[in-house]
């Protein structure tokens, strides 16, 4: 059963200079999307990844499931409920009650004037709730000690920061929580720790997952299904298994090719070619066919439809 449909998001951000300043140097407006055309849906007690370059629109997703912007276009239904549209208040608070969000980058997360105690209490007590015990009982339940309620953030580690953040988004009991590069600030053997961590109380307390990251060897590790997305675009969807063992796009072959190795020390890769275009002036077509080694005629004419092949969806004329 899915507990999040995405369907057509889109995102357009207005990047254009000052009035002033268009008028004098004789510019048009500028946009910029972010998030174009992506349709996904995340089964409940599952892990969704979004995999993707830096600029291809992973985080913007991530914050228009949580509320924190609007879509440009499309809708993002949660329980059957589109926060950007549903105009019952009550319906909306609801579903807004059972999603939390872990931020990239633990310490500015978490406010340095407040001790670990407030922090981790903020999301019960903004909603009147009791909070007496809970940020002890929800500490030790990610590995810290109950007593560092009493500390304040620069007393911790950057594994240990990232442990509170959890702490704090499970104090409201959400069933969504979605994580942004949770794990990418920390140095490898703390990330293994984070990662078994947060599988433990997805099992423990059924929660879902949307997972976003760059890093190819996590997403492996922790998903059921994950996403490429390239230029804002989803271009393949699939089981780790089969996206890592058999891609079929080409932008996803790349991105695993040119992923470390253990075993493949001083082997001989090719880096990608080409840059990402500018998201500003998107290519027409398929987004990735400058550097596509499959590219044709038809790839910078139409823009390819997500289609089912062999086990995956595919977005990509020629992909076989």
């Amino acid at each position: 059963m899915a507990l999040v449909s995405i369907k057509n998001l889109t995102r357009i951000f207005d990047v254009s200079k000052p009035w002033l300043n268009r008028v004098i140097e004789r510019r048009k407006k500028a946009y910029l999307t972010a998030v174009s055309d992506v349709s996904f849906e995340i089964e409940e007690t599952k892990v969704y990844s979004l995999v993707g370059e830096s600029g291809s629109g992973k985080s913007t997703i991530g914050k228009m499931l949580v509320g924190l912007l609007p879509p440009s276009d499309g809708s993002v239904e949660i329980r059957g409920v589109d926060l950007a549209r549903e105009t019952d208040a009550a319906a909306v608070d609801a579903v807004r009650a059972d999603i939390q969000m872990i931020f990239q980058d633990p310490f500015a997360s978490l406010n340095p004037r407040w001790r670990v105690r407030d922090i981790i209490a903020e999301p019960v007590a903004a909603r009147g709730g009791e909070t007496a015990g809970l940020a002890e009982k929800l500490l030790e339940q990610v590995g810290l000690s109950a007593r560092d309620a009493g500390k304040f953030p620069h007393e911790f580690s950057g594994g240990q920061r990232q442990r509170i953040c959890i702490a704090r988004a499970l104090a409201s009991e959400p069933k969504l929580i979605v994580c942004d590069e949770p794990t990418s600030a920390l140095d490898v053997s703390v990330q293994a720790q984070v990662l078994n961590l947060m599988s433990d109380l997805k099992d423990d307390l059924g929660l879902t997952y949307l997972f976003i990251s760059h890093d190819l060897t996590v997403v492996q590790h922790i998903s059921d299904r994950v996403g490429v997305l390239y230029l804002g675009r989803l271009v393949e969807e699939a089981p780790p298994d089969e996206l890592f063992d058999n891609p079929k796009h080409p932008y996803t072959q790349m991105l695993l090719a040119a992923a470390p190795q253990l075993g493949s020390f001083g082997r001989d890769v090719s880096p990608p070619k080409g840059e990402i275009p500018d998201p500003i002036h998107p290519p027409t077509g398929c987004a990735y066919h400058p550097r596509c080694p499959l590219a044709q005629e038809q790839c910078s004419a139409e823009r390819p439809r997500m289609r089912v092949l062999r086990g995956a969806k595919v977005a990509c004329h020629f992909a076989q």
